[in-house]
């Protein structure tokens, strides 16, 4: 999986606070359309139907760090599932100027050469890219992290083994003493906003009792508070 770092001409990188680039179109082993944007000055990645990837204008991850002051937590361990093309930790460091040791699981390989190709060599974090089922990886894993960022999603939805009692449980497992966890869905209708309600208060909350939701536009956020 290793890619020559794509680099942008200056005049396109001004150029592109107006207009978005096309740059890459491909088909990966779960997503039949993978799209990579150059948009204000940042590298996006679309599939049909969903924004997986803005760097630091993938505003829900940024909002809810911000939120939580994620500066003043002591964390050295982070586990992103559903790595897209690396938003949460290239903010992280760029942002939030906080270096941390991540690991990244991701099912679909073509979206981890992607992000080597056009956001890994950004990163001076010390970083594993995984690529595996993130539901089966939860279940086998043994480490215990600071951060984990449940971003998962089939297109613009959660697939439902990502809502079981039993992969919360297990989900729970992996969180440190005082680690935090940040599950991310959409909330872009009433549908899913009422979707989300369910979810939160018949699966989420059973298992992290102090559980929040931060409302953050289109999307909210659970979080084991």
């Amino acid at each position: 999986m290793t890619n020559k770092p794509h680099s942008i001409p200056l005049w396109k990188k001004y150029l592109s606070h107006l207009i978005p680039f096309t740059i890459e179109v491909t088909e990966g082993t779960h997503n039949h359309y993978l799209e990579v944007l150059y948009s204000r000055g940042r590298y996006q990645l679309n599939t049909e139907n969903a924004i997986y990837s803005f760097e630091d204008l993938y505003v829900n991850y940024y909002d809810a760090f911000e939120q939580l002051n994620i500066t003043e937590r002591s964390i050295n361990n982070v586990l992103i599932l559903g790595f897209g093309l690396g938003s949460i930790p290239v903010m992280l460091e760029r942002n939030f100027k906080q270096n941390y040791h991540f690991t990244g699981v991701e099912i679909d390989e073509e979206v981890l050469i992607l992000a080597n190709k056009y956001a890994t060599h950004q990163l001076s974090s010390p970083i594993e890219l995984v690529c595996a089922d993130a539901f089966q990886y939860v279940n086998q894993c043994t480490n215990k992290f600071d951060l984990v960022c449940m971003d998962v999603f089939k297109d613009a939805t959660v697939p439902k083994t990502f809502e079981t009692l039993d992969f919360l449980n297990s989900l729970n497992a992996l969180i440190a003493k005082d680690g935090l966890l940040l599950y991310n869905r959409l909330a872009h209708n009433a549908v899913q906003k009422e979707e989300n309600q369910v979810f939160f208060e018949g699966k989420f909350k059973p298992i992290f009792k102090d559980g929040q939701c931060l409302e953050l536009g289109s999307n909210s956020m659970f979080v084991n508070l």
